[in-house]
């Protein structure tokens, strides 16, 4: 497979378990009656950062197709251990999350190793 096909594909997998641990919180919440309010900090600043952080693995997507090799690879790395740090530091021990972020920690180790031995061969 295309390695930049591949890092695309898998930033995607990164992205639907981000949503998908992010929503199913939300029904958790919902159902226990929780107004989550137990947001850290001022809220539309942790929504920012929030924002911020979520549109790594979002731009990932396209820039893992559309740039050169050498800046791809090194933006794949970064993007890769920004977004471990996230989904592990930003994590819970709910069971739903413990399966996405797994899900999400491995793509991310997939992606960095791709990344890390990823030579363009010459034409």
């Amino acid at each position: 497979m295309d390695v930049k096909i591949k890092l695309s594909t898998l930033w995607t997998v990164v992205m639907l378990n981000l949503i998908f641990a992010d929503v199913l919180s939300i029904f958790v919440e919902l159902v226990q009656g929780n107004t989550l309010g137990d947001i850290i900090g001022e809220v539309q600043t942790m929504m920012a950062i929030g924002a911020a952080l979520s549109n790594i693995p979002i731009l990932m997507i396209y820039f893992s197709r559309a740039l050169q090799h050498r800046l791809n690879r090194f933006l794949n790395m970064g993007a890769a251990i920004i977004t471990l740090i996230f989904v592990i530091g930003g994590g819970s021990l709910t069971p739903h999350y413990i399966i996405c972020a797994t899900i999400e920690v491995l793509a991310l180790l997939l992606i960095l190793t791709t990344a890390w031995k990823w030579v363009e061969l010459e034409l």
